[in-house]
Order: C-alpha cells, then structure tokens, then sequence
C-alpha cells in the first residue's frame, strides 16, 4: 500500500516536472516569467522556515459583508475559497499519510462557512427575484455549486 501511493506520488510529481520544463521553454520562448510554473504547485501551501512566526490567518465572511457584494465578486471569491479549501484539503491529506499533524486545522471550517455563507446569500437573491423562471434557475444553479 504504502509502496503504490509512493510510487504514484514519484509518477505524479515526475509528470509534473516535464510539464513544468515544458512550460518553461514555452515561457522562455514568449520572454514572460510566469509566478507559478507548476499547476500542481497551486495545491500546496507554501513552505516556511519553521523559525519564523506563525501566520495569522483571517477570520470566515460574514453574511452581511457578502450581501453587499456583486455576482461577480461573489464568483470569483466562491471559486478562491474553492481552490483554498482545495490546498487546505490536500496539504491534510499528504501530512495524514505521513503521520504528521496538520498546522492549522482551524482554518477548514473558516472555509467552509464562507462557502455556506455565500450560497445562503445567492439562495436570498434567488428567492427576491420577481421572475419565477430565472429564480429557478438561478436555484438550479446555486444547488450545482
């Protein structure tokens, strides 16, 4: 068991590599230094030297604060809790495997909540709009999420 997760994890991460090579000769070719050159990278946090001072990390959203928010805003701040609860996700799974503890497991249901939050407030706008049929699919919609 242990052997296999190994060996997929050294696959995956040599797959990554030769995508982060061939993304860089792509960027070296089009003269733009791109921040992140491995997709993957965006699912880990990253690394600090332990002797520094630990992060202080920011409270949930409050319903009140995203009522007053565009659709847009609420978009793109559903999908950056999304790929936070993702990385947060990840980084607990990779540190249970190797029997360390996760740092910081307060900041999962922060995450959560805010994504909650930000349905309930959809489900609210959903609800006041006059016309039956886009309130429907407005609902259809925020139910996918």
């Amino acid at each position: 068991m242990f052997l296999s997760r190994f060996v997929g994890r050294t696959a995956l991460l040599a797959a990554a590599k030769s995508e982060s090579s061939a993304a860089t000769t792509a960027a070296a070719a089009s003269a733009a230094a791109p921040t992140n050159l491995n997709p993957l990278e965006q699912f880990f946090e990253a690394d600090r030297n332990p002797e520094d001072e630990k992060p202080v990390y920011g409270r949930s959203w409050k319903a009140s604060e995203l009522r007053v928010k565009s659709w847009d805003d609420l978009h793109k701040l559903w999908y950056v809790l999304l790929k936070e609860k993702n990385m947060l996700m990840t980084q607990r799974q990779m540190l249970h495997a190797q029997n360390l503890r996760f740092p910081n497991p307060e900041r999962i249901p922060k995450v959560r909540k805010s994504m909650c939050r930000i349905k309930q407030v959809l489900t609210e706008r959903a609800i006041e709009d006059p016309d039956p049929r886009r309130s429907a699919e407005m609902k259809r919609m925020i139910n996918a999420l």
